[in-house]
């Protein structure tokens, strides 16, 4: 009897994933926990492990295809031999693209129905379209969900790209050539409400621009590709509201300053500013719980842990790792939490569950960030904070009665907020909280 290898949720809000690449083949005896495939999502590189010891029986998944959490991506046989000479590069037995995927056709799907990826038919079940009805520009005619957003926004057909399948694609200087500008876009169909399955457009239209001589062709990699949907989604789904304030924090430079030395020695690393706008936005969450939430069909759910995500840059895209009920974090488990996730973030080493679950977003630019900008919500959450630089600038004061232009380090700090969920008043009020705690520079280390 085989035992089949599941894509796992890789993170919330994460349906699908792109097979990147097989670490084995067909005959090919692997160890339990061995990782034997990697697969990208718009959040993380994850390696699928073996959950049992075995010969690899078959290989169902192409590198470069797109599925579902929970479809099958091969099969091991617990009692099989390995082969003598599994296939060095390819993996065997794997279905010829022009075939539906194993898990595409549900058991509804009628015998008339078109091949189409399972994306595509979710879209089209949650849209009422007949698939029959959708011209296919997939594979050998296969339905994608980018043929089903366009017909149901009323457009037509158009000639299938060819897919972007390398995780590293090389950069290659364009000849010219002619592009025909298309037709005008048609009006956007509504978007499905927030609690079901995400279904982002992919857009291959040029807008009417021809490539030039010297202009470089740069495909998107998965990672990119799907961090693109996601983002595209969010503002799609989320009106988008923003707040900035003006934060003085010259009380906690110089409590950073008095502690640093010690907190290094005692801890092992550096006191960054990062943990005191965490620990100041934990401590704002609980006291304005709107912005600690999730809509969910026509309710609001707020929620009781504060799982602050951080956003982190690493060399392949933006990475959000979560730290679990924060609100019971002193600042110097805040700042430890925080630096874990970071430095396993950039070495690949994140594990789904660091992924999940996250309930605010904190957005840290770095030492390079600008005045202030607004950061896209991560989904399905309802709010996001981004830090601005830090800078002294020149301020008024009123000093001893009266006025004086002093020097201070100053920060804005941006607040987008989806506004279904939250109105300006406690948005605007969980803002200036943060900055009351942070000008007050009351922290424990």
């Amino acid at each position: 009897m085989t035992i089949a290898v599941d894509l796992p949720s890789l993170g919330e809000s994460v349906f699908e994933g792109t097979v990147s690449r097989w670490l084995v083949s067909v005959g090919e005896w692997v160890e339990i926990d061995q990782p034997i495939v990697e697969v990208t999502t718009d959040k993380v590189d994850a390696e699928i492990p073996a959950p049992q010891a075995g010969v690899i029986d078959e290989i169902l998944v192409s590198e470069g295809d797109v599925v579902e959490v929970g479809a099958v991506l091969a099969r091991i046989d617990p009692e099989g031999k390995p082969s003598a000479s599994p296939a060095a590069s390819e993996p065997a037995n794997v279905p010829p693209p022009s075939m539906p995927d194993p898990v595409a056709a549900p058991p509804s799907a009628g015998p008339t129905d078109p091949p189409a990826t399972p994306v595509a038919r979710r879209v089209a079940e949650e849209a009422a379209i007949d698939l029959r009805d959708v011209s296919g520009t997939g594979t050998a005619g296969r339905v994608t969900k980018e043929d089903v957003l366009r017909h149901q926004s009323g457009g037509g057909a158009t000639a299938p790209s060819a897919p972007v399948t390398a995780p590293s694609p090389p950069v290659t200087e364009a000849a010219p050539v002619q592009t025909a500008p298309p037709a005008a876009p048609a009006p956007t169909a509504p978007t499905a409400p927030a609690a079901r399955r995400p279904a982002p457009a992919r857009s291959n239209a040029s807008f009417g621009y021809e490539l030039q001589p010297g202009d470089r062709v740069i495909p998107m990699t998965p990672m990119r590709r799907i961090i693109s949907e996601h983002m595209v989604y969010s503002k799609r789904t989320s009106p988008h509201v923003g707040a900035v304030a003006e934060v003085d924090l010259s009380r906690v430079v110089k409590l950073r300053s008095q502690h640093k030395a010690a907190f290094q020695e005692s801890y092992g690393i550096p006191l960054t500013f990062l943990p005191f706008i965490v620990h100041a936005t934990v401590r704002a969450l609980r006291e304005v719980p709107a912005l600690n939430a999730s809509v969910v069909e026509d309710s609001i759910i707020e929620k009781q842990d504060i799982n602050v995500g951080v956003a982190t840059e690493t060399e392949k895209g933006l990475v959000v790792p979560v730290v679990r009920n924060a609100d019971r974090l002193s600042l110097a488990g805040t700042a430890m939490a925080i630096d874990d996730l970071a430095n396993r973030a950039r070495t690949k080493k994140l594990s789904a569950d660091d992924l999940r679950g996250g309930t605010f977003t904190i957005s840290n630019p770095g030492r390079q960030g600008n005045l202030y900008g607004f950061a896209i919500i991560n989904q399905p959450q309802v709010g996001i904070l981004r830090m601005g630089e830090i800078a002294k600038r020149a301020v008024v004061r009123t000093l001893d009665g009266e006025d004086a232009i002093v020097i201070r380090t100053m920060m804005y700090m941006a607040l987008s907020y989806d506004h279904r969920a939250v109105d300006g008043a406690p948005a605007n009020g969980f803002l200036y909280r943060i900055r009351e705690l942070l000008e007050a520079g009351d922290f424990d280390l």
